[in-house]
């Protein structure tokens, strides 16, 4: 089949829509379809299958830029439409899906009003904001042949097929090498510093736990104001290569997470493959993918309960990769493949 994928957040960034994409395509790929990615243009070199529309700017958020428009002539022919984004470029493909009647596919990743909530100052432009947001995108979710997400947490006005974005299980396992050796132990945070990752409650939690070194791994709009507020236990680091980070995930001995705008929370997931237990606020999607069997939860603001799950993933083994297995990334791509409509399979 040859299936296009319209996105709008793409390399150079680095999050988790970016990796799904790459971590699909390759396997779709794999498996003889032509995937074509449409992005917003960037300093990315695009290969023959990576498709770049004009694009400016975001002055909120330097990862990511604002898409325009590209003539609908000048995509290939395509079988199906598979949407990651409800902005312009995902407006896009829903376009060509209706103009050509070919398959709708759409993918939730992000609860954008969750940001919203946070990221404006008054409260009430934040609630009519996320008012508005929300009746848009369910408006765009309905007019999908076809709506997926990763868990339950979607709140929208659509009845979506459960897919996780997948683990890349044979990429995240336990490793013997280390990216650092302190003494103590390690916990670790991977992925954006954003209001809404509540990274600010890890720094909490590190000035109550000074005998433990806190390694944070990210980049965004918080982080020079985490930096600063940051006590001398934690170091933070840029963006790790994908490749680097099953060691970066093998070298910590907890995986510590307070956000509470996760869809799925792959990070959480691929530090579980590499052996390592995770420590998450009790809120949705964790509270459907982390249990006793690969970490445990806190109420999210109790710093003491903080403290117990942290302590608790210090003190108890477990399997947690045997925990994981079912969110495997071969699953999804089988999940796909029905969702597309091939049948061979």
């Amino acid at each position: 089949m040859r299936i296009g994928f319209f996105t709008d957040s793409y390399f150079p960034g680095i999050d988790g829509v970016t990796y799904t994409i790459q971590a699909w395509r390759e396997r779709l790929e794999d498996r003889g379809h032509e995937v074509y990615v449409v992005y917003p243009a960037s300093s990315h070199e695009p290969d023959d299958h990576e498709l770049p529309v004009r694009s400016f700017p975001n002055p909120f958020y330097k990862q990511y830029r604002f898409p325009t428009y590209r003539r609908l002539s000048t995509l290939p022919e395509l079988d199906v439409v598979h949407c990651h984004g409800p902005a312009s470029t995902g407006i896009m493909g829903r376009r060509y899906a209706t103009q050509t009647g070919v398959k709708s596919v759409y993918t939730h990743h992000t609860p954008v009003e969750d940001y919203l909530e946070r990221g404006l100052k008054f409260e009430s432009i934040a609630a009519a904001a996320s008012r508005l947001y929300v009746a848009y995108e369910n408006r765009f979710l309905r007019s999908f042949d076809c709506v997926t997400a990763s868990t339950s947490r979607i709140r929208r006005d659509v009845e979506p097929r459960r897919l996780p974005v997948g683990i890349e299980m044979d990429t995240f396992r336990p490793q013997s090498d280390r990216l650092f050796s302190y003494p103590e132990p390690v916990i670790g945070y991977s992925g954006r510093l954003t209001v809404k990752k509540n990274v600010d409650e890890i720094l909490r939690l590190a000035a109550e736990m000074p005998e433990h070194r806190f390694v944070l791994v990210g980049e965004g709009p918080e982080r020079e104001s985490l930096e600063r507020r940051a006590p001398e236990n934690v170091t933070f680091k840029d963006f790790l290569p994908r490749e680097d980070l099953p060691t970066f995930y093998s070298s910590i001995d907890v995986f510590l997470t307070a956000s509470t705008c996760d869809t799925l929370g792959l990070s959480t997931l691929e530090a579980n493959a590499c052996g390592t237990p995770v420590a998450a606020a009790d809120v949705p999607p964790f509270d459907e993918t982390i249990g006793k069997a690969n970490g445990a939860r806190f109420a999210y603001g109790d710093l003491e309960e903080m403290k117990r799950a942290v302590e608790d993933c210090l003190r108890h083994d477990r399997d947690t990769r045997s925990a994981v297995e079912r969110f495997s990334v071969t699953e999804t791509i089988d999940e796909l493949e029905r969702i597309y409509g091939v049948t061979d399979r």
